[in-house]
């Protein structure tokens, strides 16, 4: 059997391939509904697409991250009444609830399509994509359970399955449905997301049939039912106060892009250049951000239960390990990542997106971003230690300081003050969710690895940048100077960290340095 540590870099690993690989699929499937649809497709897709998210959030409660660790818990102690008494709880909450919701939804279409919909051709995509909240809670049940036993192969391939069989549908529906209009095939790429939905729950339900617990003595829908409050209380007292940050973050999201233009206004920009300037920030700069954090987020998802694990069985050296390799690793990928979208902004912009004027945006936001490929895990670690409530309070305290930060740096300074502020919030939040976990159970740092890639960053930029204009001076067109030179800081920075030996995080358990 794979040690415990052994298992959690692979789920990692695997987690992190299927990510990529759906990256990729998710491109090819918006690229071709883009180019079929156009920017008026595209447009009532996105309208018909906020509620469901919501539905979605209250139907989950939370329950899919609490499933995880409380599996993980419950597995590492033997308990596998336990394990099915989770499962059978949840499925009957989530599935009362999402069907509740979603048949309201259904019914008061019309109602929330004339109070949300500015275009009402988005009802029948609204109607389409509405029957995707029970399908996707029950999913994300089973994920819960999947990832609370480390099975992470199961979970990746069902990620996989959907988004293949998503891209097949939605050519096939788009191209039948829009000879009947732009609407209808709206309608058609919507209803693609629930067949492929549909297809990985079925996918799913057939791994646990194969690989799940086997029924035991007294085991019951109706025994966990009744034995089930306790269950449910452990659940709610980790799934409430993420449902809660996931309702304060949609909220907030809606809000956000008015404040903006609110605060643009009293810098004396006008409506139509601070939509551009909004849109330069959102569309063009936060994208290549957040590139590179499927990695983070796919170790996150291995992280809760792997903590969970560690706490079930009070192995404080394994869990100040596995808190060790997760921010190694947010290192490992924030350091590169960092540099290239810092020295290479306005080149990066430029060739994407053809809006140099970006550059200076990514140029800002680059440095204080740095610190968000570390608040992933950084979250992820509170959530499997169950401070959930910290998580909440930590957001909800952060985000009130960007709100305020957008508001007071972007009246003055316009969207580059705009963009600072953001950048504050990103930071504190990741320094508040350190300050709780050292609070929780204090930190174990070997410090030299995080000087050694330190000196690598510095060392990649200079000479990447060095390169980038050595190449441009002597006549190589800016895709050439930027791709070469990009490669070789890469190839320079790997060197490097296999010459300074900063890949060992082992050790921070013989040496530690409390925080």
């Amino acid at each position: 059997m794979a040690s415990p540590e052994h298992s959690f870099m692979r789920g990692t690993l695997v987690l992190s391939v299927a990510a990529f690989i759906n990256r990729i699929l998710g491109f090819i499937s918006g690229m071709y509904v883009a180019r079929v649809l156009g920017a008026e497709g595209i447009g009532i897709l996105m309208m018909a697409h906020p509620l469901v998210p919501l539905v979605i959030t209250i139907t989950e409660l939370g329950l899919p991250v609490a499933i995880s660790k409380l599996v993980a818990e419950a597995s590492a102690r033997g308990e596998r009444m336990k394990v099915r008494r989770i499962l059978h709880v949840s499925l009957v909450v989530t599935g009362f609830l999402s069907v509740l919701l979603t048949t309201a939804s259904l019914l008061g279409s019309q109602w929330i399509a004339s109070l949300l919909l500015s275009d009402q051709r988005a009802y029948y995509a609204m109607l389409a994509i509405t029957p995707i909240a029970p399908i996707i809670a029950v999913s994300a049940v089973l994920k819960g359970y999947f990832r609370g036993m480390q099975q992470m192969k199961t979970i990746a391939a069902s990620d996989v399955l959907e988004h293949t069989v998503q891209i097949a549908c939605v050519l096939a529906l788009v191209h039948l449905l829009m000879p009947y209009g732009v609407a209808y095939a709206a309608a058609g790429a919507m209803a693609a997301s629930v067949v492929s939905e549909a297809i990985s729950l079925s996918f799913l339900l057939v791994s646990y049939k194969l690989r799940g617990e086997t029924k035991m003595p007294g085991d019951t829908w109706a025994s966990h039912l009744k034995q089930g409050r306790s269950t449910l209380s452990e659940l709610l007292r980790i799934g409430l106060p993420t449902t809660g940050q996931g309702v304060i973050q949609s909220v907030y999201g809606a809000f956000q892009p008015l404040l903006i233009t609110t605060s643009l206004a009293l810098a004396g920009i006008s409506t139509a250049a601070a939509t551009k300037q909004f849109g330069l920030l959102a569309g063009y700069a936060f994208p290549l951000l957040f590139m590179p954090s499927f990695i983070t987020q796919s170790l996150s998802t291995a992280l809760v239960p792997a903590i969970g694990e560690a706490s079930a069985n009070k192995n404080s050296m394994l869990m100040h390990e596995r808190m060790n390799q997760a921010l190694g690793l947010g290192l490992l990928v924030g350091a590169p990542a960092t540099v290239i979208l810092y020295v290479w902004a306005v080149p990066l912009t430029t060739l994407v997106y053809n809006a140099p004027e970006a550059g200076l945006l990514l140029k800002i936001l680059a440095p204080l971003f740095f610190l968000h490929y570390f608040d992933a895990p950084l979250h992820a670690i509170l959530l499997g230690l169950g401070r959930a409530s910290a998580t909440l309070w930590n957001y909800v305290a952060a985000t009130a300081l960007r709100a305020a930060s957008i508001f007071v740096f972007g009246s003055q300074f316009g969207i580059a003050g705009v963009t600072f502020g953001i950048g504050i919030g990103i930071v504190v939040q990741a320094l508040l969710n350190f300050l709780s976990i050292s609070s929780t159970i204090g930190f174990y740092w070997k410090m030299s690895p995080y000087i050694k890639i330190g000196f690598c960053m510095v060392l990649m930029a200079l000479c990447g940048r060095s390169a980038f204009d050595y190449l441009i001076a002597h006549g190589v067109p800016l895709l050439g100077s930027a791709v070469s030179s990009i490669a070789g800081s890469l190839c320079l920075y790997f060197v490097l960290l296999l010459l300074t030996n900063a890949l060992n995080w082992r050790g921070a358990r013989r040496t530690p340095t409390p925080w």
